[in-house]
């Protein structure tokens, strides 16, 4: 067996409201289900699961009982290099970008959610291009050129799950 993608994440936070605000307007996620004060479930437009992302509020306290491990990120892909250009503005508004990366074979930015939580929102190269972007260089994360990445793609074509690629 093989792990494709990302199903779905669950999350502890620390203000429910708060946090299903921050993802449905800066991710534009919609609220599929949602326990008032406990929990949240929402799904990306289009998603055939249930769910993409669960939050669970934990207050201001921790998880009674559960271990005390943190996650480092989750990774979201976007289809187009339009759809990143939009994301990487609404995580500026709203303050919670925290770095841009080029990772050769995607373009990636890194976020913050209200509760700390970091997060990453990646645009796939194209895999016929894959080659290339690996011969640019030994370093496999280098910071992110936008000149570069917007003259190189059309910024609609779509890769990646949008591209209908499974994998």
């Amino acid at each position: 067996m093989a792990v494709r993608r990302l199903n779905h994440a669950v999350l502890y936070v620390n203000g429910l409201q708060r946090e299903v605000e921050f993802y449905t307007t800066t991710l534009g996620f919609e609220v599929r289900m949602e326990v008032p004060g406990q929990a949240a479930f929402l799904r990306s437009p289009g998603s055939v699961n249930d769910h993409d992302l669960g939050l669970f509020d934990i207050g201001t306290g921790r998880a009674s009982g559960r271990p005390e491990v943190g996650l480092y990120h989750l990774a979201w892909e976007v289809g187009t290099l339009a759809e990143l250009v939009e994301a990487r503005q609404k995580l500026l508004d709203a303050g919670a970008l925290v770095g841009e990366s080029d990772h050769r074979l995607s373009k990636s930015l890194y976020a913050r959610d209200p509760s700390g939580i970091e997060f990453e929102v990646l645009w796939r190269v194209p895999v016929e291009d894959w080659d290339e972007e690996l011969a640019q260089g030994d370093d496999f994360t280098v910071p992110l050129d936008w000149q570069r990445t917007l003259s190189r793609w059309d910024n609609q074509q779509q890769t990646g799950a949008a591209a209908g690629s499974p994998t």
